[in-house]
């Protein structure tokens, strides 16, 4: 009888190890032309955000896993000249908020998306709003009227799971 316990440990610990921490997946932004990898089930959600002159919609799809945030979103500049503004705004906004420092910055620009000032991707230190260190990387880029960010926070950010959600970013 002892052995029964001892097997469901050993059966409990062998599935716990099938049970992938990262479970890559497709987030699709149908309204702006976005796929994206995530690799959580996401969350979904809107609101209205003060970016630049004027308020604007922010779409976002983001999760939790292996102790990381990973987040995307897009917004509508209302005209393509009003984009790289918001764009710079947006950036300005997320480094301020993530008390960023050290920050890097890597040329990234996804297949249909256009080069524009501040568009990029930045490696960075910073602190979580609870005082915390972090460690964040973040992409921007622009194509059309949209303005587009995908950013991961954790508290310490291996480069294996930073490139499959980068390179996973595709504009249709």
């Amino acid at each position: 009888m002892r052995f029964l316990p001892a097997l469901a440990v050993i059966v409990a610990a062998a599935l716990a190890a099938c049970t992938p921490t990262y479970n890559w997946r497709d987030a699709r932004f149908p309204e702006a032309g976005l796929v994206a990898l995530l690799p959580c089930k996401p969350d979904q959600g809107r609101r209205e955000v003060s970016l630049g002159e004027r308020p604007a919609i922010v779409s976002m799809q983001g999760c939790e896993a292996g102790g990381a945030l990973f987040a995307v979103a897009w917004a509508d500049a209302g005209e393509p000249a009003q984009a790289p503004g918001l764009l710079a705004q947006w950036r300005a906004s997320t480094l301020a908020n993530a008390h960023a420092q050290s920050v890097a910055d890597h040329a990234f620009t996804p297949a249909g998306a256009q080069a524009v000032p501040g568009g990029g991707r930045i490696v960075a230190e910073g602190r979580s709003p609870q005082g915390e260190s972090l460690q964040m990387q973040a992409a921007w880029f622009v194509r059309g009227r949209h303005v587009f960010q995908a950013v991961i926070y954790a508290p310490r950010l291996p480069e294996a799971v930073a490139e499959p959600f980068f390179s996973g970013l595709k504009l249709s």
